[in-house]
């Protein structure tokens, strides 16, 4: 059907095999998925895009690895008082929107927490997860935001910035600027409030949602069917000039 098709094999025999009964659109790379070496140099095949495998890790041993490391070094002392668990994810742990491993390392929060919880209440240990909606802080800053989207932009390959076109990046700047004037809350006692009911009342809820964006437009959102939200998205966000 005329696609072009990026094949990753084994063995050069493999590769030699696939090529004897296949046509022209198809093009082999040795490729041990098991190995960053292989992985790298199979990057030839494949231009890259915004978002390196770097760039996530990073986000992740942060945002993920950093929790679950915490969380299961003092879990002993944790169970030995009956103490409690409260994990700071975000609503985007529930609304998968743009954010590369932001989103991701957030849903990830969630999903730990909720085995943790279930886990746990055999012992008498409550786990809570607040989810904040968009408040001022250092990480919604637009400055260092900004910063880093000009950075992910200039390491991009001609070609694949041609796709997006040479407004893409201004356009998303400017709908990210008026996102975050419109919701962001400077109130941030709404998040600590959420903290201290949590660590405090004989009840705790299994997630607070911090910010009236969580509740009246983020936490609504995670509930729509999936088509749905795609569709808000795509009426917010710039459309790359190549797009279909």
């Amino acid at each position: 059907q005329s696609f072009h098709v990026l094949a990753g094999c084994l063995t050069e025999k493999g590769a030699d095999d696939l090529k004897r009964v296949a046509g022209p659109n198809l093009k082999t790379v040795l490729l041990n998925v098991t190995s960053e070496e292989s992985i790298q140099k199979a990057m030839e095949w494949a231009k890259k895009e915004w978002m390196r495998v770097e760039d996530f890790q990073r986000t992740l041993k942060v945002n993920m690895s950093g929790v679950i490391a915490m969380t299961m070094t003092f879990l002993p002392l944790i169970k030995k008082a009956r103490g409690r668990i409260v994990n700071v994810a975000s609503v985007l742990g529930r609304v998968a929107a743009n954010g590369g491993g932001y989103c991701i390392s957030k849903f990830a929060v969630e999903g730990f927490s909720d085995c943790l919880r279930r886990d746990l209440h055999y012992f008498g240990i409550n786990v809570c997860i607040i989810e904040p909606g968009f408040f001022k802080t250092a990480v919604t800053s637009l400055e260092p935001l900004e910063r880093e989207l000009h950075r992910l932009w200039n390491q991009l390959s001609p070609e694949v910035q041609a796709t997006y076109g040479d407004k893409y990046l201004d356009k998303y700047i400017k709908v990210q600027r008026l996102i975050m004037n419109a919701v962001c809350d400077s109130d941030l006692t709404k998040v600590t409030g959420c903290m201290e009911h949590a660590l405090t009342a004989s009840h705790p809820r299994s997630r607070y949602s911090a910010g009236w964006d969580a509740k009246l437009l983020w936490i609504p959102l995670s509930y729509m069917p999936a088509c749905v939200v795609d569709i808000g998205l795509k009426l917010v966000l710039p459309r790359p000039l190549k797009s279909v």
